[in-house]
């Protein structure tokens, strides 16, 4: 089991790698910004990964649920690619992939996400307390 949560973890390190990569290629958005360049191809490669990973994580339902959430806006952004989105709206899929990344990614590490309703001085306590 430890081994296979390993290779998880690393494979949702790799696709994180990968949408931010392609989130910062992105050009700003602006009225005159250029048509979407993104290739279809190298979305729907990384989209197959992230739906394998998310077949995977099936024994560990948080981070089941988090590339749920990523995949299903991957599909989104795969709908509507390449150069229907305007760089914002394509910006704003690219964040909404990698978030859910990044908290399987905390999961999967053994550091879970802090609470929404949880403050920032809380979280030092408690992290200070168990040391």
């Amino acid at each position: 089991m430890h081994s296979e949560r390993s290779r998880l973890h690393y494979t949702c390190v790799f696709l994180l790698v990968s949408f931010q990569a392609v989130r910062q290629s992105l050009p700003a958005a602006t009225p005159s910004a250029a048509p979407c360049w993104l290739d279809a191809e190298m979305l729907k490669m990384l989209l197959r990964e992230l739906k394998r990973c998310r077949e995977e994580a099936s024994p560990f339902p948080p981070v089941h649920a988090s590339l749920d959430v990523a995949t299903y806006h991957c599909g989104l952004l795969m709908a509507q690619c390449p150069a229907a989105l305007d760089p914002s709206l394509c910006s704003y899929h690219l964040d909404a992939i990698t978030q859910p990344l990044k908290q399987a990614i905390a999961e999967l590490s053994g550091h879970h996400a802090a609470t929404p309703g949880a403050t920032q001085s809380g979280r030092g306590w408690r992290g200070w307390l168990k040391r």
